[in-house]
């Protein structure tokens, strides 16, 4: 299925989605996180984040002082430098990106900064990590960012029928 059809599903699967997600949240299965990670497995063995990178072009990983260290040594500039080209601070007070699509991605989808890139990168989509049931609100927001969280979510929600 193609990047665009499974984000309009993921889009028409919103309010069920929300739904499941209450359902979780009131009654959480023991076994949520080896659900998701299953699930994560499963679906990253179908689909290439190359063919979408939909998060790299619509949302803003937040850069961390550690994050914004390792970035500025691996470009070879000064932190304040990384800060004042390609971030600002947000309502949070987070440094997110100045622009969307993030500017160290490349047209074949690849990321130019890949080995230094921020922590919210490698850990993105987050349907891996441990205590999913404290991200739902997050990985609800996602399904509408990333297919193959859409696709993790649709097969949670499926399996439980």
């Amino acid at each position: 299925m193609m990047v665009d059809k499974r984000l309009e599903l993921a889009r028409q699967e919103h309010k069920a989605n929300k739904k499941f997600f209450s359902r979780l949240k009131a009654r959480p299965p023991r076994d949520l996180d080896e659900q998701f990670h299953q699930n994560h497995e499963e679906v990253f063995a179908e689909l290439d984040c190359l063919e979408c990178a939909n998060c790299c072009k619509t949302t803003s990983p937040i850069f961390r002082d550690v994050d914004i260290d390792r970035l500025a040594r691996h470009l070879g500039i000064r932190p304040a430098e990384l800060v004042e080209r390609h971030l600002h601070l947000d309502a949070e007070g987070d440094y997110v990106l100045n622009v969307a699509p993030c500017p160290f991605l490349g047209p074949d989808n690849y990321c130019s900064v890949y080995a230094a890139r921020p922590r919210a990168c490698r850990e993105y989509p987050h349907t891996d990590r441990k205590n999913m049931l404290q991200i739902l609100p997050l990985t609800l927001r996602n399904t509408l960012v990333c297919p193959a969280v859409g696709e993790v979510v649709r097969r949670l929600r499926t399996a439980g029928r």
